[in-house]
């Protein structure tokens, strides 16, 4: 079984590259999306605790099994601490050994802004050159170069209650040929832009800028709402928007749609994806893409790492399940 570090994943990336490997990501998650009805899927298994939740994450075809253990604890920053960490395993099915056990903390940030943007090529106008971001913490820099890699952005305009956080971000992109334009307000970053990427880490309800705050025609990819109670979005601009979600049942309860119900959604995305039904339909509508991140998507990027893992030989070989000569005395193991 294959054990790949961060410094694994740190490697794997340089080799890649950032550019490639978001575009690898985005082909294995149209393909996974696109066969949706051969997956075994639940809404993940999440504790929540007063602080933050603590999550599993499972999805399954025939051939592979994935899960995720992921957190969310917004206050972890204060004391130095990622606000998300995550590690992964993927198995085979027919026998149910693991093949890799890999850290996820920086891939659940590639496959969180990936399936956005595989959203955005059905949901957003293909000549958005504008995007607006709104939360500049760990998620935000992975956001604006998954959009970078497909549409023709000029212009980041972001804008965070952190100001360490926003020159953290420009600091990041600085060497990127887009514009970037530190705001004073989100209503004056959102102002105009094609599409608009909320990433708060504040565990609570709010309403970040109001419908008439954004310009006909803009997508919205609405990253921060994740659980019960979380919230960026008002019901007004939902109600007004074409929105998609990526899994019903667990968007209803975690999502920007858990202040409406089932009818006010659209499509999930594998219909999009799949043809089944229409994304963006004319210049004008609002778009939003309620993300709250889902198992399918940990499935994609793990097997897409134990694929990159093997061919490039990186992660660790580690004697983790026992080999026996008879498989049925495992107390020998004690005697031996």
């Amino acid at each position: 079984m294959k054990i790949l570090t961060v410094n694994d994943i740190q490697r794997l990336i340089d080799i890649v590259g950032i550019e490639s490997f978001f575009s690898r990501l985005l082909i294995a998650l149209k393909q996974d999306f696109a066969r949706w009805p051969a997956f075994y899927k639940s809404a993940r298994h999440a504790t929540h605790y007063a602080h933050g939740v603590i999550e599993l994450m499972p999805c399954s075809d025939d051939r592979l099994y994935a899960f995720k253990y992921v957190n969310g604890h917004p206050g972890n920053t204060a004391e130095g601490k990622l606000s998300v960490i995550a590690i992964g395993q993927l198995s085979e099915v027919a026998s149910g050994y693991p093949l890799m056990i890999c850290e996820m903390t920086l891939l659940t940030a590639f496959r969180t802004a990936a399936a956005g943007v595989l959203a955005a090529s059905y949901l957003a106008r293909p000549d958005s050159d504008v995007l607006a971001v709104i939360g500049t913490g760990a998620q935000s820099e992975f956001q604006v170069l998954g959009f970078n890699g497909v549409f023709p952005l000029r212009q980041i305009r972001f804008f965070d209650l952190d100001i360490g956080a926003m020159r953290k971000f420009a600091r990041n992109l600085l060497a990127y040929p887009f514009e970037l334009v530190p705001c004073r307000s989100i209503k004056e970053a959102v102002r105009g832009a094609g599409i608009i990427v909320t990433a708060t880490a504040a565990k609570k309800r709010q309403s970040l800028f109001a419908l008439e705050d954004v310009a006909p025609g803009a997508h919205i990819q609405a990253v921060g709402g994740d659980c019960p109670g979380k919230t960026e979005l008002s019901h007004a601009l939902l109600s007004a928007a074409k929105l998609v979600v990526e899994y019903m049942p667990q968007a209803l309860v975690e999502g920007e749609v858990q202040q409406c119900d089932a009818s006010h959604v659209h499509a999930e995305l594998w219909e999009l994806v799949g043809g089944h039904k229409p994304g963006r339909e004319n210049t004008q509508e609002i778009t939003v893409f309620d993300s709250v991140g889902f198992a399918l998507e940990d499935f994609s990027v793990l097997r897409l790492v134990y694929e990159l893992a093997c061919e490039h030989h990186l992660g660790t070989d580690m004697p983790l399940i026992p080999e026996l000569d008879d498989p049925k005395d495992l107390f020998g193991l004690l005697s031996a």
